[in-house]
């Protein structure tokens, strides 16, 4: 990982600060639509910090089940040395729903339309912490400007894809959540736009082959797409009338496309100033 600086013995490095800015971000972004709905921020923050936990658990549960067992199961030791890398977004993903599910039925609260702002702000989180990641892509075949010099092979930085796709979703699904037709429709959008964009990006990265150019990842985003669909399709088949009564507050088109060039101008820059 890349070390920004150290203080004594505590070293801050850059997807640490990256992550956490990611979280931030996505966090205040939650509890700004939250208001709009007349649901309190320590709903959300209390939803936000349950599902980070589990989705942490989650993700490393399923990189030792599906990309290295054999490591982990003769090392146990390994397990628990997060620090070190090792985590599965699709697994973070399954739990953080599964625990999220679990918390709104507890506080009798709609989880599906806390969910839809949740799903709305994740793709912000996730872009800005991808920004700090240093786990770059294959080798490029033809060399690109953008690409990453790394130990002297020119790289893919799948990174910098990731994160433009990340924000074209958060702004997609920010401009649909004025216009969204039932809840859970957010929801349901991202459990199929997200896994497509891992899908693609996982073209240019580096993981276990199970069929031609299929990864283990592939796999996870396929059944990921796969219950999106059918999530979608029950609830639009069983949707009652709703009324948005946001739709005459929505952000200017122009505006949006203002955001999501800012973001990826700043992630840009900010990736290969300090981690390329």
């Amino acid at each position: 990982m890349k070390e920004l600086f150290s203080i004594g013995p505590f070293h801050i490095y850059f997807f640490g600060v990256a992550v956490a800015a990611g979280i931030a971000a996505g966090t205040i972004f939650a509890i700004n639509e939250a208001k709009k709905k007349d649901i309190s921020s320590e709903t959300i923050t209390d939803l936000i910090l349950i599902t980070i936990i589990s989705g942490v658990l989650g993700a490393r549960l399923f990189y030792i089940l599906f990309y290295n067992p054999s490591i982990y199961f003769n090392n146990p030791a390994e397990i628990f040395k997060i620090y070190e890398g090792g985590l599965s977004i699709h697994g973070g993903i399954f739990t953080a729903i599964a625990t999220g599910y679990i918390y709104t039925v507890k506080k009798k609260q709609s989880f599906l339309k806390l969910a839809d702002i949740i799903v709305t702000a994740l793709p912000l989180a996730q872009g800005i912490g991808r920004v700090g990641c240093d786990v770059f892509g294959k080798t490029m075949n033809n060399i690109m400007p953008w690409g990453i010099n790394y130990g002297g092979q020119i790289l893919h930085p799948a990174q910098v894809y990731e994160f433009i796709l990340d924000y074209i979703l958060f702004i997609f699904l920010w401009r649909r959540s004025y216009h969204k037709k039932f809840d859970g429709e957010l929801f349901a959008i991202y459990l199929i736009s997200f896994p497509i964009i891992r899908g693609i990006v996982e073209f240019f990265r580096i993981n276990p082959i199970i069929w031609g150019p299929f990864s283990i990842s592939h796999l996870l985003s396929l059944i990921l797409v796969i219950i999106g669909i059918v999530v979608y399709k029950i609830l639009s088949k069983n949707r009652s009338e709703y009324n948005n009564d946001l739709v005459n507050k929505e952000i200017k088109l122009s505006t949006s496309i203002l955001y999501l060039i800012v973001l990826i101008a700043v992630s840009v820059f900010v990736f290969y100033y300090v981690q390329g």
